[in-house]
């Protein structure tokens, strides 16, 4: 399906970016992965704009135009009790900014019919206490896949995904972690990966500007003390 396509992850050394770029690569496509961390791909940390600059450079010389953009690299999760300025900004940086930016070098160079997909989280409706950094990088790139798939309209389809509790080891929960979810089991980076490849294949072509959750219907589940087991401890 994605034969010679240029497929451009960034934060794809691990967990559901690996996933994703494995799976494009066996459909036959040419995948770039950025990461800072170690190893054979790109390697580079994102919030700086200058690596931002370089890798899009590389990548247009070496393929000469992108059919598909996932932006998946993790922001870091501080909360308000502990996330200083920096951090908050780095967490923007990672998360909302380094995705504008990249789109933005990107846009001469996007093939006709190419995808962008933006990996949010379902952390962008709902929250745990001291997560502010990554909640709102997560929101705001939810936000953005709007506003891209407007101003990219008629060139490049723009979506977002909102992965739930996603266990990149693929560890089978049983017991509570799994029962609490409608679907009755956690997820794992495949079913992120299967939503990209449908989004970014001609089945999809009439789907912008959406913002698909995948959380195995957790965000659906109305949570009160008392119901079916649930109890808070005050």
């Amino acid at each position: 399906m994605f034969e010679n396509r240029v497929v451009v992850v960034t934060g794809g050394a691990n967990g559901i970016g690996r996933c994703i770029a494995e799976e494009f690569a066996a459909q036959g496509a040419k995948v770039i992965v950025i990461d800072k961390a170690e190893g054979n791909h790109y390697v580079g940390d994102i919030a700086d704009k200058a690596v931002l600059e370089r890798f899009a450079a590389h990548v247009i010389e070496t393929y000469g135009h992108v059919d598909v953009l996932i932006n998946n690299a993790l922001p870091i999760m501080r909360g308000i009790d502990e996330c200083s300025y920096e951090e908050f900004a780095y967490a923007l940086a990672v998360g909302v900014t380094a995705p504008f930016y990249l789109v933005k070098l990107f846009a001469p160079h996007f093939a006709q019919g190419a995808s962008i997909i933006n990996i949010s989280s379902s952390r962008d409706r709902m929250s745990q206490p001291q997560t502010e950094s990554y909640t709102a990088a997560k929101g705001g790139i939810a936000a953005l896949t709007h506003a891209l798939a407007v101003s990219l309209a008629g060139r490049v389809r723009v979506n977002s995904i909102s992965p739930g509790w996603i266990d990149t080891a693929y560890t089978v929960y049983r017991g509570p972690d799994a029962v609490q979810q409608p679907a009755g089991r956690v997820g794992n980076p495949l079913d992120i990966a299967n939503m990209a490849l449908f989004l970014c294949s001609e089945k999809a072509g009439f789907i912008t500007g959406e913002n698909i959750c995948i959380d195995g219907g957790m965000t659906r589940l109305m949570v009160y003390h008392g119901d079916h087991g649930w109890s808070l401890d005050v």
